[in-house]
């Protein structure tokens, strides 16, 4: 903010992944806001009033995962208050222009890449678990989901493989546009737990994502067990023949489990640096949301981190 008044800045360039466009963000609509921003966009969730100046923001893509491309959202992290909150900003604030060659995300580590992977594939499932009408949005979905997967496994096996990475960095963004959040109720607890876990642990967003998921889906399976009895099928070609529907849901739960570590994304998240202790806290830190098809409790989410560790 400091810099950016100093110098009177009027264009900022977020050259990265989602956490320097993300930044970027917080600083286009903070610059010349005279308050506790922090309080005003994080905490109050409120946005910049008409006439108050924000610099635009562009965007050069080196890492797909979070969207922040094409969307108005801006992640921030307070390791003082050991809080990480998301802000959901309008149209005045999104990028105007993103530039995505897929060829420069080909220097990234295999790391990185998975764990933008898997936040492309959390992105899509926290939409998708949520309703139960028959939503043209799901079937998007459906495809989104199919094409990471079957993309994830070849840039797996060679990175530089460009279509892999192209239709992985098309998915990231088509996943958080809001295209498929139409008519969706949208979940968003495994991101609002694993953002709690990256405040206390400093841990890649993604990793924190896919070490929490199994857990939260198979805790909230039978609340929505037919959205995920059509997941395993749709979307994991899993034979429902012979089958009870809590046991074809719970093959598709496991086959994500299995791709999870197939592409070599967090199964845990004591790998992560979370230990026992920490589980109330991160509790603690967790934002209750409703959209899902379970609300949950202070203790189902500790019951949920356990069972994560």
């Amino acid at each position: 903010i400091k810099v950016a008044r100093e110098n009177n800045v009027d264009f900022i360039l977020a050259v990265g992944g989602g956490s320097t466009i993300d930044y970027a963000k917080a600083v286009s609509v903070s610059a010349w806001y005279d308050g506790d921003a922090w309080q005003r966009f994080w905490i109050k969730q409120e946005d910049p009033t008409s006439g108050e100046r924000i610099i635009p923001v562009g965007a050069v893509l080196t890492m797909a995962g979070t969207g922040s491309e094409m969307n108005g959202g801006s992640v921030i992290t307070n390791h003082a208050a050991k809080m990480k909150i998301g802000k959901v900003f309008g149209e005045d604030v999104m990028p105007k222009f993103a530039v995505l060659n897929p060829k420069y995300t080909f220097s990234l580590p295999q790391r990185q890449m998975v764990a933008g992977i898997f936040d492309t594939m959390s992105h899509i499932l926290e939409q998708y678990f949520s309703g139960d009408d028959d939503s043209t949005s799901d079937y998007l979905a459906e495809g989104l989901m199919r094409s990471v997967i079957a993309s994830s496994r070849v840039a797996i096996k060679n990175p530089e493989d460009y279509e892999a990475r192209s239709n992985l960095m098309w998915s990231a963004t088509w996943a958080l546009n809001t295209l498929i959040g139409e008519g969706k109720p949208q979940d968003w607890m495994v991101h609002m737990i694993g953002q709690a876990i990256g405040a206390y642990t400093d841990a890649t967003h993604g990793m924190t994502l896919s070490g929490v998921s199994a857990a939260y889906y198979r805790h909230i399976m039978r609340y929505g067990l037919k959205r995920f009895v059509r997941f395993a099928e749709v979307v994991w070609s899993v034979l429902p023949e012979g089958k009870t529907d809590e046991q074809i849901a719970s093959e598709g739960i496991d086959a994500l489990e299995s791709w999870i570590k197939e592409i070599g994304a967090a199964s845990d998240i004591s790998s992560l640096g979370v230990t026992p202790d920490m589980l109330d806290r991160i509790a603690d830190s967790t934002i209750i949301l409703t959209g899902g098809y379970k609300t949950l409790d202070h203790a189902e989410v500790v019951d949920i981190l356990h069972n994560s560790l």
